[in-house]
């Protein structure tokens, strides 16, 4: 293990009518049920590397040109150092638009948004994860993706929990533009309802979903919060096995309100 312990990324925020800064002394950190000392938290006003993951596939319930729209929103609230790489799937991942804060290139390149095929979500998320942000990594800490769809997944080979598991180990935030479930919330064996794969997706890495409908609000808080409430803690974890899944859980003192990733994989330390 590193000196630093273990690092976790952490959104924080204070109730509007305070303004002193958020401390240590303010947070409790639980693994297991067993609480941790924490040993560092600072805020990380390092620039954002933000995915863009858009379902190209054939039934998704919208149009072509409100999902060129959505997508677009993120190239007017990005800050200075930001930068977007924008990755379209159906049965097969595209890129769309590699590292870029040139909204004039990300409008012409969202052009070739289109509706064919079968979503395979998870096929998608892993290559986002191995083929684009891992190769920045550990250089760049403040790494997100956005997922504009319903949830569905449709014949990935690559399951849901492993997926999730992966987005914890490297620290990866999802957020979420969330469609009208094709499906209608039907049952499926052996897969998670669209629905709840967004839901926890986002919850489960720290991050926040939103209504498709609420793209431009969706863009301004998620590249706010990135910059501006992003916090990294630290701790050198005991009475913990590196061989099982972690819990973690993170609370804070009266108006103070946070968000972080709800466990650690096996064998992640």
């Amino acid at each position: 293990m590193d000196t630093e312990g273990t690092i976790v990324a952490v959104t924080a925020t204070r109730d509007a009518k305070k303004t002193e800064p958020i401390k240590i002394e303010n947070l409790f950190l639980y693994e297991n049920g067993v609480e941790q000392k924490i040993k560092n938290f600072v805020v990380d006003p390092s620039p954002a590397k933000i995915m863009i993951l858009v379902d190209n596939s054939q039934t998704l319930q919208t149009s072509v040109e409100k999902m060129q729209k959505a997508a677009m929103e993120f190239a007017y609230e990005i800050f200075d150092g930001d930068q977007l790489f924008t990755l379209a799937y159906d049965e097969k991942a595209e890129i769309i638009q590699e590292w870029t804060d040139d909204a004039k290139k990300m409008e012409a390149a969202f052009t070739t948004f289109r509706k064919k095929g079968n979503p395979h979500l998870f096929d998608a998320l892993n290559i986002s994860l191995k083929e684009v942000l891992l190769p920045l990594m550990p250089g760049t800490r403040k790494t997100a993706i956005v997922i504009i769809s319903d949830g569905l997944d449709r014949g990935s080979k690559t399951s849901f929990d492993a997926i999730l598991g992966e987005l914890q180990n490297l620290n990866v935030t999802v957020y979420g533009l969330q469609l009208p479930d094709r499906t209608g919330g039907a049952y499926r064996r052996d897969q998670p309802k669209a629905g709840p794969v967004m839901n926890r997706l986002a919850e489960e890495t720290g991050g926040k979903v939103f209504p498709f409908d609420e793209a431009q609000t969706a863009a301004k808080f998620i590249c706010d919060e990135l910059r501006k409430n992003r916090y990294l803690l630290s701790y050198v974890p005991t009475n913990t096995s590196y061989y099982d899944a972690r819990k973690l859980f993170l609370i804070a003192d009266e108006g103070v309100t946070i968000r972080m990733k709800a466990a650690h994989p096996p064998n992640v330390k």
